[in-house]
């Protein structure tokens, strides 16, 4: 993968994390459970994330270290492999709380590229 591609890749992580932001705005974990189309925009959001970090170069992930690359990857695996099991209560924690972090440092990272 060339640089370029990396920040593609590194760009399409930081639109699918504002897109979950945006889209969990004015909504609720309870939301999660009762709305099904709500709950897979939300759990499709989450595995491109993670599909995306696990293309991006191993050099750039240790180049940026302040990006959970292994959880965000594993994340995404445990959730792909064990879909009839997701935890709602896990998935809004990543959209509410984990997201608009990593969003921002993505965001660097991409200024700086």
């Amino acid at each position: 993968m060339s640089r370029r591609e990396d920040s593609v890749t590194l760009r399409q992580m930081a639109d699918h994390t504002h897109e979950a932001i945006v889209l969990s705005r004015n909504r609720n974990r309870a939301d999660l459970e009762s709305d099904r189309l709500f709950f897979l925009a939300m759990l499709k959001r989450v595995e491109i994330v993670g599909e995306a970090a696990f293309r991006v170069k191993q050099e750039q992930q240790v180049a940026h270290p302040e990006i959970p690359w292994r959880e965000i990857i594993g994340t995404r695996n445990r959730l792909v492999h064990g879909y009839d099991a997701v935890d709602c209560d896990i998935l809004w924690t990543i959209i509410t709380v984990d997201f608009p972090p990593l969003h921002r440092d993505l965001c660097k990272i991409l200024s700086s590229t």
